[in-house]
Order: structure tokens, then C-alpha cells, then sequence
């Protein structure tokens, strides 16, 4: 069997991607509404429950009108894994099918996505010891062990990013244990998936991006962003929990422990979400998940050009 009959046996998956801030969420709800699909969520805080204003959780208005699947199913102290993300995913997309509809993944989490479209090479098992050292190289200069990463596999820390500690450390260790890259081991992995992705992203210019960006943490925080992250502390949620390092959160606990001001942890949320979505950029121009269609956003005709799009995908199937 040649690649493309591989190819055109596999069931086409609809996956609406793109920056933080871009509209993607808007664009899936429209999407899904004129498609009679229902929506996975491929966010990685917006699986955690109580972390809504800052993750810019649909509302219960918008799960009213569309299904929502991976929207808070984890506890704000534990760890949701991307292979947890991929299993899972991949369960309710199984279910969607079998009940006779679309389902359609929403989101901007790249390493998630590319778990559910190519899965995750078999990582080697942990070495306590070097995890012990690197995480106190880390302690003693972050930026060095950053920089030690970009020097070694400069792929995987442009698609890591330096602020990932966890996953940052895991691609040294890997290198270390098995003397290739982590990159390396991403080309290698198998592509066995049985999606076969029709990725689509809504297309703004750079400064409505920006300028929709610093506007929507404005109103995070407005809305109660200091609250939230109160009641999630007071809860119980270590501060140095994974959920709370999501942007907003984090900048908000340096805010009430006293590290900086309210004024500064706005601008400090704004530095750092238009830093995410530059880098969100940076992979869809590279993408090799599939190829990408650039579409208008919701407010423009978007959903009804992914809604053709996709009609024609199926109809070049013959699946229609």
C-alpha cells in the first residue's frame, strides 16, 4: 500500500488551531454550530477546573449551544499529561464518531495536538539521579540550562520554550540517556495515527493580534482574575501547582505574595501572552502535523469558509 492510499484511509479530523487571542475559540463554536459537530478542547489549563477567567473558559452559554469535550476534568493539583490528553481525546472523538457526528478540536496547545495527530515516542524511563542535577543546574542559572538545550537541540527548545522548567529539563535528560536529540526522536516516531488532519487557523495581522491580546487581559482582570486565583490558593492548590502556571495565574500569584504590583502583573500577562502567541506563530509557519489553511476570522466569514472547506474535503474523499 503506498503513502497515499494510507493517506485516504484515514478519517479526515477538523482541528481549528492558531494564537492565543486570534478567535479560534469563537471560529470552533460557529464551526461546530453549522456543522451539527461537537468540540474536544485542546487547551492545557482550560482542562482544570476553577481556572475559567483567565483561561477564557467557554461559558455555559456557549456549552448550552455546543457540546464541549476535555473542559474541566482535572483537579487544579494534579499534573494533566499530554499523553493523557491524547488518550482521552481520543476516546471522545471515537464516541462523537459512533454517535453519527463531527467532532472538531479546538485549540492552541501545540505539544497536545501533535500527541492526538502523531503520538508520543517511548520516552525513556527517568533517571532520578540526573533528574536530581539538572533540576539543580536549573535552580542555580535557568538561563544557562535554557541556552545549554538551545545549543544541543535548538528545535526543541524553540518548540519547548524557555519558561517550561518540566519539559526543558526532560529534553536534556533524554538527550543525556540516550545521546539523541529530543527532535530527533519526534522525526523518528511512527505516524500511525488514523486522523488525518484538516488543520485550519483564523488569519489576523500581527497588530490586531497584539491589540486583541492586551485588551482580553484587561478584561481577565476586570472580571475577577485576583479573586479566582484567591479561592484556588485558599482551596488548597499549591502555589507552585502546573495549572497555576498558566498566564495570568502565575503573575497573579507573584502579585498577591508581594513580588510586584497590580499594574505590573497586567503588563507582565501582556508581555507574556503576546511572547505565547509570537511563538504559536512560529509553529504554525513550521507546522508539520499537516498542512494549514489560513481562513478569515469568525467576525468575517470564517466558519462559513471552514464549513466549505471541509465539505470539500469530504467530497475529494468521496465520503459525502
Amino acid at each position: 500500500m503506498t503513502d497515499r492510499d494510507s493517506d485516504t484511509r484515514r478519517e479526515p479530523l477538523l482541528l481549528i488551531v492558531g494564537p492565543t487571542g486570534s478567535g479560534k475559540s469563537r471560529l470552533g463554536l460557529e464551526v461546530a454550530e453549522a456543522l451539527g459537530a461537537e468540540i474536544v478542547s485542546a487547551d492545557a489549563f482550560a482542562v482544570y477546573r476553577g481556572l475559567d477567567i483567565g483561561t477564557d473558559k467557554p461559558d455555559a452559554g456557549a456549552r448550552r449551544r455546543v457540546r464541549h469535550h476535555l473542559i474541566d476534568v482535572a483537579d487544579p493539583r494534579e499534573r494533566f499529561s499530554a499523553g493523557r490528553f491524547a488518550t482521552e481525546a481520543a476516546a471522545a472523538i471515537a464516541d462523537i464518531r459512533r454517535r453519527g457526528l463531527l467532532p472538531v478540536v479546538v485549540g492552541g496547545t501545540h505539544f497536545w495536538i501533535r500527541a492526538l495527530l502523531l503520538g508520543l515516542f517511548p520516552s525513556p524511563p527517568r533517571d532520578p539521579d540526573l533528574s536530581r542535577r539538572l533540576a539543580a543546574d536549573w535552580d542555580r542559572d535557568a538561563t544557562a540550562i535554557v541556552q545549554r538545550l538551545a545549543d544541543a537541540d535548538p528545535e526543541a527548545a524553540t518548540r519547548i520554550g524557555a519558561n517550561d522548567r518540566q519539559r526543558v529539563l526532560r529534553a536534556l535528560e533524554v538527550l543525556e540517556l540516550t545521546g539523541t536529540p529530543l527532535s530527533e526522536h519526534w522525526r523518528r516516531q511512527e505516524r500511525s495515527s488514523e486522523h488525518r488532519p484538516v488543520l485550519v487557523a483564523p488569519r489576523r495581522p500581527r497588530a490586531d493580534l497584539y491589540a486583541r491580546i492586551n485588551a482580553r487581559v484587561d478584561v481577565m482582570f476586570a472580571s475577577g482574575l485576583r479573586e479566582e486565583v484567591r479561592r484556588i490558593l485558599v482551596s488548597g492548590v499549591p502555589r507552585d501547582a502546573h495549572a497555576l502556571k498558566a498566564i495570568g495565574y502565575r503573575q497573579v500569584v507573584e502579585h498577591l505574595e508581594g513580588l510586584c504590583d497590580n499594574a505590573t502583573a497586567v503588563d507582565n500577562t501582556k508581555i507574556a501572552s503576546r511572547r505565547l502567541a509570537k511563538r504559536q506563530l512560529t509553529w504554525l509557519r513550521g507546522l508539520t502535523e499537516g498542512e494549514l489553511h489560513w481562513v478569515p476570522p469568525a467576525e468575517t466569514g470564517g466558519a462559513e469558509a471552514v464549513s466549505h472547506l471541509w465539505l470539500a474535503e469530504l467530497k475529494g474523499r468521496g465520503t459525502t
